[in-house]
């Protein structure tokens, strides 16, 4: 029995569930996202929400229960409260600023790198070594995250580069004389 899965999804207000079949479209004051749920579950709206259950008692249906609830719950929370990833940045003269829809970041290249904000995502830079990236769609989010930090990443003897917020990057002992 799936912990994560029996537990219903609670919809909070001005939030609207629209399902047909296995599509669920939900629409939020931060836009509106859909997912196409696979045929071993069903979805059902109830008086507390929305409830996920397997169709039979299959390995796949199982193993498929939890999922397709976190990604319904992934949904109304993406639109009613979005999603948000902090990056930050370690090193002498490693900044970003945001310039229309590109991301400038200088990190010790010997040329800017410019990084071209896709549809759906917000990113703001209130310092010039923070980096906030929002939206709706958590794993567009996640996906833009990381793609971010792959410019630089942290290495391990001089801790610069992009690093995630609250990430510990295990320092080595350079070499001796």
């Amino acid at each position: 029995m799936s912990r994560i899965g029996k537990s219903p999804v609670p919809i909070p207000d001005g939030v609207e569930v629209q399902i047909l079949g296995q599509d669920v479209t939900v629409k939020g004051k931060l836009g509106e996202l859909s997912v196409c749920l696979v045929p071993e579950v069903s979805i059902t709206q109830g008086d507390d929400g929305l409830v996920v259950q397997p169709v039979d008692d299959s390995r796949v249906a199982r193993q498929m229960w939890g999922l397709s609830r976190s990604l319904v719950n992934n949904l109304v929370v993406g639109v009613s409260q979005g999603f948000t990833i902090n990056l930050e940045i370690q090193g002498v003269g490693y900044r970003a600023a945001v310039q229309g829809q590109s991301l400038n970041l200088d990190l010790g290249y010997s040329h800017q790198v410019e990084f071209s904000i896709p549809n759906g995502i917000n990113i703001v830079c209130e310092k010039p070594t923070l980096i906030s990236v929002q939206g709706a769609d958590r794993q567009q989010v996640g996906q833009v995250a990381a793609e971010i930090r792959r410019f630089r990443k942290p290495e391990p003897y001089k801790g610069k580069g992009i690093r995630y917020e609250g990430e510990y990057v295990r320092r080595k002992e350079g070499k001796k004389k």
